[in-house]
């Protein structure tokens, strides 16, 4: 937190005195954030207590991964035996509905988070190191991980990449994801280490070979998943390089001990020490370094972010060791990054998130959303669900991808939806409880304190002719200016 001095400083200034906010400031922070947002003076730096209470209810919260992990696949066990088909059929059922309702939980909290964590750029980073380290929460047993993998990516997103590769290899859902937990001497599988090379790090034509594949697939062996709590038996000379770590485990005796020559160099048979060897390897090659930056910036500059911001990013990576925040305030001290504020085209998840903020605030009033169901709707008919990117290379940085005429229709849909209150995205849990759909006022005191002058004459216009405010709304939510950040 405190070496983004960059992006932080500004944020204060705003939350405390909305109505003094300078037009850069206001660029600043929605780039910054998930969106502006009111925030009353003397706001809180922790969530909001009905999120907390909320997020600290949740199943996924109340009980370890590994245990979750457990119960679900004795759960579906049990279903799976029961003899007679209608009670079986029945019973796997209710296991794919349990199932279903841990990532819906997992992927609540990552919005509430976006929407009311006071650490937005810890936030926005989780996401984008999410999307970096993919993995798709129906495969498997992953829904059941989903919501720790992203704990463990959002406590790393602005730390050390060499530390956030280490985490997510140790991590279950991602030895799930790409099969590693099947990658054993005599039966290797590619499929993990070749997405670490091409996806995950130096990526297509930096110069590794299929050979490096195949050699740090070997290094890779042994790395798997064991859900029971007993340690397998060992012969007793790789009993001490049995690692275990909740749910990750590195076995000795599924691991090929030969030789490997990995990117020029010798790594001897040792067990978990050799994966380490090559993880710093990868770590440190100049091309992580420069296709990391560039991926960076991409999501907070947009398409194309010039060659010297990169080069004065991967400068950063390689001084500091890849220390993420480091590599930011890099980027942000560049006037190239000030000039690009307020043009980078908004995906989908910043879109929803952005348009929720600005009507409902950072919710220290005390006004929170109850109501998610709206905005994983949206997401879901826009193509960026949250853990649904069946495929590694996580969702599309550029903004090809989100600019079509149908993305564009369901974005007006959602201005309109949110502009006349109809969204629902107060109405209370208990369905017993009273509640008057109302239009939120979008001309508040972050309109006349300062965005108001950042619309253009074009948008400024068009919302000239508005006949209510309802429709003033709709159209501030629909316009060009708010498309971008």
């Amino acid at each position: 937190m405190r070496r983004l001095l960059g992006l932080h400083i500004v944020m204060p200034l705003l939350i405390a005195a909305p109505a003094q906010a300078g037009d850069n400031t206001l660029a600043v922070t929605n780039r910054a954030t998930w969106g502006l947002a009111e925030w009353p003076v003397g706001g809180s730096a922790a969530l909001p207590p009905a999120v907390q209470a909320r997020i600290d209810a949740m199943r996924i919260s109340r009980e370890p991964m590994p245990q979750l992990v457990a119960d679900m696949d004795a759960q579906n066990r049990a279903a799976n035996q029961t003899p007679d088909p209608t009670q079986r059929e029945a019973a796997k059922k209710d296991w794919q509905q349990a199932m279903n309702a841990l990532a819906r939980e997992a992927a609540t909290r990552s919005l509430l988070r976006d929407l009311y964590s006071p650490d937005q750029m810890r936030e926005q980073m989780a996401w984008f190191w999410f999307n970096q380290f993919n993995v798709h929460a129906q495969k498997r047993d992953i829904r059941a991980m989903v919501g720790d993998y992203e704990d463990v990516i959002r406590a790393h997103s602005l730390g050390r990449f060499r530390d956030l590769l280490e985490a997510t290899l140790r991590h279950p859902a991602m030895l799930r994801y790409l099969d590693n937990d099947q990658n054993a001497v005599g039966h290797i599988n590619e499929n993990y280490a070749r997405e670490i090379m091409e996806l995950h790090t130096m990526g297509v034509g930096s110069g590794y070979s299929q050979k490096d594949v195949q050699e740090l697939a070997r290094i890779l062996t042994g790395v798997g998943v064991r859900l029971n709590p007993d340690m397998p038996r060992l012969k007793p000379e790789w009993q001490g390089l049995y690692l275990r770590d909740g749910l990750f485990e590195f076995n000795p005796a599924r691991h090929d001990f030969g030789p490997k020559h990995f990117m020029g160099h010798t790594i001897h048979g040792s067990g978990y020490a050799e994966i380490t060897q090559a993880l710093d390897l990868i770590a440190d090659n100049p091309a992580t370094a420069r296709r990391l930056s560039t991926r960076i910036a991409t999501y907070f500059m947009g398409d194309r972010p010039p060659a010297a911001v990169i080069d004065r990013m991967t400068a950063a990576w390689r001084q500091s060791g890849g220390d993420i925040a480091t590599v930011l305030n890099a980027m942000t001290a560049t006037s190239a990054y000030a000039a690009s504020l307020g043009h980078a085209f908004k995906d989908p998840v910043h879109y929803v998130v952005s348009a929720v903020r600005y009507a409902y605030g950072a919710g220290q009033d005390g006004v929170v959303v109850t109501n998610l169901d709206p905005m994983l709707n949206w997401l879901k008919r826009m193509g960026e669900e949250l853990y649904d990117h069946q495929t590694p290379d996580g969702y599309p940085l550029g903004a090809s991808a989100w600019t079509g005429p149908g993305q564009m229709e369901v974005r007006f849909e959602i201005a309109k939806s949110i502009g006349n209150g109809s969204a629902g995205l107060l109405r209370p849990l208990d369905p017993a409880t009273p509640y008057q759909a109302a239009p939120p006022n979008l001309r508040n005191a972050l309109w006349t304190g300062g965005v108001e002058r950042t619309i253009s004459s074009q948008t400024r216009a068009v919302l000239d002719q508005a006949a209510s405010p309802q429709e003033w709304n709709m159209l501030f939510l629909a316009s060009p200016d708010f498309m971008r950040r």
